[in-house]
């Protein structure tokens, strides 16, 4: 009887352990009220804890009882992954025409010939995209989070970005130097990190990766030269704080920012490749020829979830993603597809239920060009950009692979990852202390306006 009152006791130990844990964690994260529950709960694991010891000889059965439920849902719990069957990957078939794309249609001018064209050939965009022309759009003074500092600031780093667009490609060096591919990879990697990724890996570039043809700015219209063989990708953290906000002014200010940081690395990898004397092009806010989450993906950085963006394992969709493609013969990381996070996804669905625009399905995947997945409503999406005047993050800030990476929230990201009949409490355990449907949180003290968002 008394390995029973033990385990039991515990158990409630461990318990308490979780709440201060969650405590401590979300005063440093200034979530009061997660705080606030975790506080109200650690009386009654402590006294759950004490509770064998106390009671009368005759209510032993209790013990056992209770003792047997715990470990049977701990077993159900922990149930590893190995025991259940993997959901085959799908891939997509053929390439996106840069032209479609909503970054690209924005730049469409009225009364250009090019306008008229684009109409002609997709007329199923005109009254959508006449709609977004309505609104104030993207860093406007007439948008809803109008914040002078912070679009002003976010308007000058995305020149800057600009900026970096004569760089991503050029010559190449005349002499191939005498270099092993396994020290150019350590190199590539391990310098990549030191400029701020976070991680980065490396895949063999497929025809999906690619747009077929160019739709922005002087590459409109002109096919994309898909002949470098290899993608090295890498992403860079976005700011917990500033995204925390979204979909508030801070949020455009901090993608701005990753975007630069982005840039910046890719830019530099890739006249380091031509210097060595190798092709190689950075893909960069802009100016991209390659669909870069899905690059990525390839190169193990992540999974692409619900809400299209690319899920990584240690800070979920908080990240921007930086590509450069080369035919420097590297050796690529092999292809591991992790279902937990579709599974975790159709599960959750907090991103769809806080999108404000309601452009995050709701429904199961559904066939699109022969694949199952998720799609977004991307005129919806970008109306309320342009309502909002910043590029929302909702999604983003509301997802809980989002939490900081500490300790709290990796372990509970890494048994998402591991044990699938944990992720559905994953989703519950979530909602109780965060909110199922949240309210935006404030931007840094040190961007504030009086009465500016």
């Amino acid at each position: 009887m008394l390995y029973f009152q033990l385990f039991i006791s515990l158990a409630g130990i461990c318990s308490t352990g979780l709440m201060l844990l969650m405590l401590f964690t979300s005063l440093h994260e200034k979530r009061k009220k997660a705080a606030t529950k975790a506080l109200y709960i650690i009386p009654f694991t402590l006294v759950f804890s004490s509770i064998p010891f106390l009671m009368p000889e005759s209510l032993n059965w209790l013990i056992i009882s209770l003792s047997v439920v715990i470990i049977s849902a701990t077993c159900y719990l922990l149930l590893p992954r190995f025991m259940f069957s993997t959901k085959k990957e799908e891939f997509a078939q053929g390439n996106i025409d840069e032209r479609t794309i909503m970054f690209a249609r924005k730049e469409l001018k009225p009364d250009t010939e090019r306008f008229d064209q684009y109409y002609t050939d997709h007329p199923e965009h005109k009254e959508s995209d006449r709609n977004f022309r309505k609104l104030p759009g993207l860093l406007s003074p007439q948008s809803t989070f109008y914040n002078p500092i912070a679009y002003q600031a976010s308007d000058a780093i995305f020149k800057i970005v600009d900026g970096l667009h004569p760089f991503v490609d050029g010559p190449v060096g005349s002499k191939i130097q005498d270099i092993s591919t396994n020290d150019y990879a350590d190199f590539i990697t391990k310098w990549t990190l030191k400029s701020g990724a976070v991680t980065v890996g490396f895949t063999s570039m497929k025809k999906y990766h690619w747009y077929s043809v160019g739709g922005r700015g002087e590459r409109y219209g002109k096919p994309v030269d898909q002949s470098h063989q290899v993608g090295i990708a890498f992403t860079v953290e976005m700011d917990q704080e500033m995204v925390e906000a979204a979909p508030k002014s801070s949020i455009i200010m901090e993608s701005a920012s990753q975007y630069l940081q982005a840039g910046i690395i890719a830019t530099q990898l890739a006249q380091f490749i031509r210097n060595m004397g190798f092709e190689a092009r950075a893909h960069i806010d802009g100016n991209y020829g390659v669909v870069a989450p899905l690059v990525a993906r390839d190169a193990n950085l992540g999974e692409i979830g619900r809400m299209g963006l690319l899920m990584t394992p240690e800070l979920g969709p908080r990240v921007r993603v930086g590509v450069v493609t080369t035919n420097l013969p590297l050796t690529v990381n092999k292809r591991e597809y992790d279902d937990s996070y579709d599974d975790f996804c159709e599960k959750c669905l907090k991103c769809a239920e806080n999108c404000p625009a309601a452009a995050i399905p709701k429904e199961d995947k559904r066939e699109i060009n022969s694949v199952k997945r998720w799609q977004i409503d991307s005129e919806r999406c970008f109306n309320y950009w342009c309502t909002a005047g910043t590029d929302c993050g909702r999604c983003m800030s509301t997802c809980p692979y989002s939490h900081p990476n500490n300790l709290l929230h990796n372990m509970v990201r890494w048994s998402i990852r591991s044990f699938p009949n944990f992720r559905y409490w994953a989703v519950k355990m979530d909602d109780f202390f965060y909110g199922r449907k949240s309210t935006p949180g404030k931007i840094p003290d040190w961007m504030r306006i009086s009465g500016k968002q």
